[in-house]
């Protein structure tokens, strides 16, 4: 049976957002999921910014990730090298890879490029979970994650805006949005 990874990013942002260019990753979350959503194995990780390592006062509040993670936390260069470690054991398995919607994937392929980072998540499939399960319910519009969690039934678990709370809880939505 093969596996999906559903990966959560956090980055660098004030209120009102920042242009994706200028966000930086401050947390990965990932979760390797069977198709039915449960899970398998997990990757956490804070990570120190290098452009703007200073949190906003509403990056802090939203994320609830306070400054001394971050500044105690490897930056991404040094990182993503474990997250390809910890993945590489996994990589046979693995079906393709999942996010709500398209923001995680681009700012990833954004900070491969700026930093010169290789990942084999590259050459997977990318399921934009979000379209995908708004597509599945036939919903005019695609929702948030918290709003898709409800129309399924389902409550969030955990707080909202960590990396991988919200990895596990948009993998509880897959096994209703994946193409059968």
């Amino acid at each position: 049976m093969g596996h999906w990874l559903v990966i959560d990013l956090e980055a660098t942002t004030e209120e009102g957002g920042w242009p994706l260019e200028d966000m930086e990753i401050i947390e990965i979350g990932a979760s390797l999921v069977r198709p039915n959503g449960q899970e398998v194995d997990h990757f956490q990780r804070y990570v120190r910014p290098l452009r703007r390592p200073h949190l906003t006062a509403f990056c802090r509040a939203l994320t609830h990730i306070d400054q001394a993670s971050i500044d105690s936390a490897a930056p991404l260069p040094l990182v993503w090298p474990q997250f390809e470690r910890w993945l590489c054991g996994h990589r046979p398995r693995l079906l393709g890879w999942a996010s709500w919607g398209e923001y995680d994937r681009r700012q990833l392929e954004q900070d491969w490029q700026r930093l010169q980072l290789h990942s084999c998540l590259a050459e997977v499939p990318h399921l934009n979970l979000k379209r995908r399960f708004a597509e599945a319910r036939q919903l005019p519009r695609p929702v948030g994650l918290n709003n898709a969690l409800q129309l399924a039934g389902l409550q969030f678990g955990g707080q909202q805006h960590r990396a991988l709370t919200d990895a596990r809880n948009t993998a509880r939505l897959l096994p209703l949005a994946l193409p059968l």
